[in-house]
């Protein structure tokens, strides 16, 4: 590669950044949430809890463990995924000088309105934003925390 060239990343580097992006993303977001944030006298999120639900509602019975697996894929890819393919090109195309900090919080508040009026109220048919209780500022700071962290790796491997 040339100073004046730049090489487009192959698929299974961009797969790579992805996983670890949402990786990072994933441990911080649990850490902060499970962890941190109860320590510190805040709501425990429970996130598992709410694709528990969200699964039943729309099928039914829902096997063991399958909540776990959609909450981890949802982590490792989907979120990770949903800041390359949209928030990042939206902000090149819109804001291009916006520093990539900022795409990134705005990119968790997104991820927050998602999980907690699209997936837990209309979907799982829970109250808007759970209520608006001490979980619900949690989940903002955590949803945050996770789009800066996945946003910070896969801007440093790009």
């Amino acid at each position: 590669m040339t100073a004046l060239t730049l090489d487009r990343p192959t698929a299974a580097a961009t797969a790579g950044t992805i996983l670890t992006a949402g990786a990072f993303a994933s441990i911080a977001f649990d850490l902060f949430g499970q962890g941190l944030a109860p320590l510190l006298g805040f709501a425990k999120l429970a996130p598992v809890g709410l694709a528990q639900q969200t699964l039943q509602t729309i099928f039914g019975a829902v096997p063991k463990g399958l909540a776990d697996i959609l909450h981890l894929l949802t982590g490792l890819i989907a979120y990770p995924l949903g800041y390359v393919l949209i928030a990042r090109p939206v902000a090149a195309r819109l804001l291009p000088r916006l520093p990539w900090s900022a795409v990134a919080a705005a990119y968790g508040v997104g991820l927050w309105v998602f999980a907690l009026y699209v997936m837990a109220h209309l979907v799982a048919g829970l109250p808007a934003f759970l209520g608006f209780t001490g979980i619900t500022w949690v989940a903002l700071w955590g949803h945050v925390l996770f789009a800066l962290v996945a946003a910070f790796v896969v801007e440093r491997r790009a």
